[in-house]
């Protein structure tokens, strides 16, 4: 049973979010900034920067991320690649708790859970082991955003989008998907994926977004050294002196 104290805290958590930039600190397996001090101190420049708040992933990244900044952290755990891979059993979701994360961030589409546990149980399971965690479902489609909404979370997202089959991946955000679920939805939505510049961000906020996510464009210099590159690359250099 979640006790007043409790719920005043969760709403202490969103009310520092609402209306903010959440930044993304992931670094993809094999890449030299996959380390746990490294994602960390690039969470503190986020927030330095001025983002209210910090998604990011692995326990050991989690567990140093939440000591050092003084913002909500969005934290999860990425195993496996296919399917249900953000959090996803009841143990994973836990263990994320455990790190000190006052989010968790999990799949929340309608496919089934590596555990076997509905959304709704694995809702149930990290309210009985973790009491005040605030649950973050990551959305595929409205459809997905109503069921997660059913089943008990605290907040929708729309990381999935375009990465499930059942939307066609938009270059940009999928502001479409935003406009179904702030028409129906009665829980925050925060919106990510594709968020590429500010004015993508701009343009989910005025939709009616609780908050956006912004992680490559921000943290991930190995994919926008290639926007760069690319552009450069791609730019007629006879200008540049003889051939």
């Amino acid at each position: 049973m979640t006790t007043a104290n409790e719920t005043g805290t969760s709403q202490a958590v969103l009310d520092r979010l609402k209306g903010g930039l959440i930044a993304s600190a992931q670094a993809y397996p094999g890449e030299p900034m996959r380390d746990p001090r490294t994602m960390d101190e690039v969470a503190q420049a986020c927030v330095a920067g001025g983002a209210v708040g910090i998604r990011a992933q692995g326990l050991a990244d989690l567990a140093l991320i939440t000591q050092h900044v003084d913002v909500p952290v969005i934290g999860l755990w990425k195993d496996g690649h296919d399917g249900v891979f953000i959090t996803p059993t009841l143990t994973h979701a836990i263990a994320v708790a455990a790190t000190g994360s006052q989010i968790v961030a999990l799949d929340g589409t309608r496919r089934p859970r590596p555990d076997g546990l509905t959304l709704a149980q694995t809702v149930e399971g990290l309210r009985a082991a973790r009491p005040g965690t605030l649950i973050m479902a990551d959305c595929g489609s409205a459809d997905d955003a109503r069921a997660a909404q059913d089943a008990g979370v605290d907040v929708l997202g729309t990381t999935l989008a375009g990465y499930t089959g059942e939307r066609p991946k938009t270059d940009g955000p999928d502001l479409g998907l935003v406009d179904e679920i702030v028409g129906f939805a009665s829980l925050p939505l925060v919106v990510e994926g594709r968020i590429h510049t500010p004015a993508q961000a701009a343009a989910a906020m005025e939709r009616g977004a609780f908050a956006v996510v912004v992680g490559t464009a921000i943290t991930h210099p190995t994919t926008i050294t290639s926007w760069f590159a690319s552009a450069v690359g791609g730019a007629d250099r006879g200008h540049g002196g003889a051939a």
